[in-house]
C-alpha cells in the first residue's frame, strides 16, 4: 500500500523518506545565501509512518554555509529527535512542525570565518555603536586569530571621530560560555599603550554584551551551548537547538 501511495507522488521511484529528506535539505539550504554540501537524512521505520507525518528523527549535515547577513559557518550538524510534521506541506517546499522538537548540534567556525564575520556590515555596524570618550569609532582591518594555546587574538585599527587618530588594538583572550547562551572573552591580555588598553577594555565589554546567542538564532529556534572546543584553527560549539517551528527565510 505504501509503495502504491508514494508511486503516485511527483517524485517517481523514490521512497517517502527520500522525498522528505530532499525537502528538508532544500528548506534548510533556502535559509542561507550560499551553501556547500547540504544533506538531511530522515529516519522513519516503518516508512508508512510518514503518511501520518511521524518521523523518528533526522540528521542534517552542511558545510560552507553563508548567511544572508554575511556570517559564514564552516560546518553544521543537527541531530533532530522524533518529530511530527505536516506531510502535505512537503510538496509545497515547506517543512511545518506539528509540535516543538529538539536537536543536538555541532557548529564549526574556521579562523577565516571569524575574521570575515568581524568585517561584515552586520557586525561592523554593531561594533560602531560603541563610542570612546564621546567620539565615534571606525573599525578597519579587524582580524581574529585562533592560537595554538587555544586562545583567540583580536586585532583592529580604530579611527577616532573626526580627528582621524588611529589606535591599534591587539588583545588575546580565552573564550567561554555563560548561562549556555552567552559567548564571552575572558582573561584578556591587552597590548599597546594606555589608550589602546583602555579602548580595548571598552571594546571587549561591548563585544561580550553583543555575543548573546538569542540575538543570532533563526526565527522559531533557541540555541544553548554546552561546550566550546578550539582546535586546528577552528572554534567548535556543542549544544542543543530547541525548535518551536521550522524557520523560514525572512523576505
Amino acid at each position: 500500500m505504501t509503495a502504491v501511495v508514494f508511486g503516485t507522488l511527483p517524485f517517481p521511484n523514490q521512497g517517502g523518506d527520500q522525498i522528505v529528506s530532499k525537502a528538508v535539505s532544500a528548506a534548510i539550504a533556502a535559509l542561507f545565501k550560499r551553501t556547500g554540501k547540504v544533506e538531511a537524512m530522515v529516519r522513519a521505520e516503518p516508512v508508512a509512518k510518514l503518511l501520518q507525518g511521524s518521523v523518528d528523527g533526522f540528521d542534517f549535515i552542511g558545510n560552507g554555509m553563508l548567511m544572508y547577513n554575511g556570517l559564514r559557518i564552516e560546518g553544521m550538524e543537527l541531530y533532530v529527535q522524533a518529530v511530527s510534521i505536516d506531510f502535505s506541506a512537503i510538496f509545497k517546499g515547506q517543512v511545518k512542525l506539528r509540535q516543538p522538537t529538539q536537536a543536538t548540534m555541532r557548529v564549526v567556525l574556521a579562523e577565516e570565518d571569524l575574521t570575515t564575520s568581524f568585517n561584515t556590515p552586520f557586525v561592523v555596524e554593531k561594533l560602531q555603536r560603541l563610542e570612546y570618550e564621546g567620539q565615534a569609532l571606525n573599525f578597519q582591518k579587524t582580524e581574529m586569530l585562533v592560537n595554538e594555546d587555544k586562545t583567540l587574538t583580536l586585532r583592529s585599527q580604530v579611527k577616532l571621530g573626526k580627528s582621524g587618530e588611529t589606535i591599534d588594538l591587539d588583545m588575546t583572550a580565552q573564550v567561554e560560555v555563560e548561562e549556555r547562551r552567552k559567548i564571552q572573552f575572558t582573561d584578556v591580555k591587552y597590548q599597546g599603550d594606555d589608550k589602546a588598553k583602555s579602548l580595548g577594555k571598552a571594546l571587549i565589554d561591548h563585544v561580550n554584551n553583543l555575543l548573546d546567542l538569542d540575538k543570532f538564532a533563526l526565527d522559531g529556534t533557541q540555541l544553548k551551548v554546552d561546550r566550546i572546543r578550539i582546535r586546528n584553527k577552528e572554534l567548535i560549539f556543542y549544544g542543543i537547538a530547541k525548535i518551536d517551528r521550522f524557520p523560514e527565510r525572512k523576505k
